[in-house]
């Protein structure tokens, strides 16, 4: 870990007000700054990385909310990463969180796995597994896109649609919308590549996992002849979008927002729209969605409050860490509730999962949508979707 990303944080705090765990807990070591501390201390050997350290860099959500609101361009982004690196390599946790971590990275980045489990989530779930039966979606949306998609008119780029592996099974009405918007909007569309593109791993401290698998989505979308990666899964384009590659990468907004304006009929509804944490926080995305949405005539978009605070999903964190997550995301929910919507909208699968969940809770389930959606439906004159 490089001690000058380190000394670049100035422990001002004005990343407290921001952090989800700070809202939660108010301690110290659960907020960027007393993480950094920490980082700085094991590096200098002051403290040992042991399973108490390793708790509080567990604990984050990796939201990046504190890379909105640090003045001082802090990369927390890459410091987690690297602290969480060194927690897989050195650190024993014990057996049933072990158990745990090794059953989600066997069966998540693996659609025909995931597509088992999830048939199997109506089963009894012991201890530390209950998380995966709580939060299994009662949808399930095992379609894809065609391989090859023509643009309408004039072609502007050839872009490849990344379809994901947790996206892939559970919304795969997503990725064929996908692929029929960014064609009326101009693109010829194909969709090489169906699996992992490694932000689980990469984010849970598997780096050099997560790396490999976006360097083997970039080779395919190459291969394929794409000019373009798109993206509609927000961690999923935040990890890309850091990982070097040699295609650029771009959120499906984005691409839309620089393409040709199909004909759009009304969808009449009022409208909650999410940011994603690794849409607005990660990539700095957040017109550009909006944009799109109230494009589309007849929508009323709403702003629930808090937007800054993650709905605790953030990859397989409501799986490690179901109490905080479950916290997180019921009060998302509230907030989500409070504006009155006809619909739920977020640009990320584990947003929609996580939030839906806490509907339910509430006894107050909404249909759940993510944006291109739709543009979609309003690009072909239908109901939007009504999955809840």
């Amino acid at each position: 870990m490089d001690p000058a990303l380190i000394d670049d944080c100035v422990h001002c705090g004005f990343c407290l007000p921001t952090c989800p765990t700070w809202e939660l807990w108010h301690e110290e070591m659960d907020t960027p700054r007393g993480r950094i501390w920490l980082m700085k201390a094991t590096v200098e050997g002051t403290v040992e990385l042991n399973a108490t350290v390793a708790q509080h860099f567990d604990r984050c959500l990796g939201c990046m909310a504190c890379l909105t609101s640090c003045p001082s361009g802090v990369q927390y982004d890459r410091l987690i990463e690297l602290a969480r690196e060194r927690v897989e390599e050195e650190v024993r946790r014990p057996v049933g969180q072990r158990a745990l971590r090794a059953a989600v990275f066997a069966v998540f980045p693996h659609p025909r796995r995931l597509r088992v489990a999830l048939r199997l989530s109506a089963l009894p779930a012991p201890g530390p597994f209950r998380p995966l039966k709580d939060l299994a979606p009662r949808w399930r949306e095992d379609v894809a896109p065609p391989p090859e998609t023509p643009a309408a008119g004039e072609r502007i780029a050839r872009v490849g649609l990344l379809t994901g592996c947790v996206q892939s099974v559970v919304f795969g009405e997503v990725n064929r919308a996908s692929a029929r918007t960014l064609a009326a909007y101009g693109y010829e569309v194909a969709a090489p590549y169906g699996g992992c593109c490694g932000a689980l791993a990469l984010h849970a401290g598997r780096r050099t996992e997560g790396l490999e698998l976006a360097r083997r989505v970039a080779e395919a979308f190459g291969a394929a002849g794409c000019e373009t990666i798109v993206t509609n899964a927000a961690g999923c384009g935040s990890h890309l979008k850091d990982a070097g590659l040699d295609l650029p990468v771009v959120d499906i907004s984005e691409a839309l927002v620089q393409g040709r304006e199909p004909a759009l009929h009304p969808v009449e509804r009022r409208v909650a729209f999410q940011e994603s944490c690794h849409l607005g926080h990660a990539q700095r995305v957040r017109e550009e969605p909006r944009a799109l949405l109230r494009s589309i005539p007849g929508v009323e978009l709403v702003e629930p409050a808090e937007q800054h605070l993650c709905c605790g999903s953030a990859g397989i964190y409501n799986l490690v860490q179901p109490e905080a997550a479950r916290e997180l995301g019921d009060r998302k929910a509230g907030k989500v509730l409070e504006t009155e919507p006809d619909l739920y909208v977020s640009a990320n699968p584990g947003c929609l999962i996580q939030v839906s969940a806490a509907l339910r809770r509430a006894g107050r389930p909404l249909p759940a949508a993510h944006p291109v959606e739709l543009l979609d439906a309003s690009i072909r004159g239908v109901a939007p979707p009504t999955r809840i």
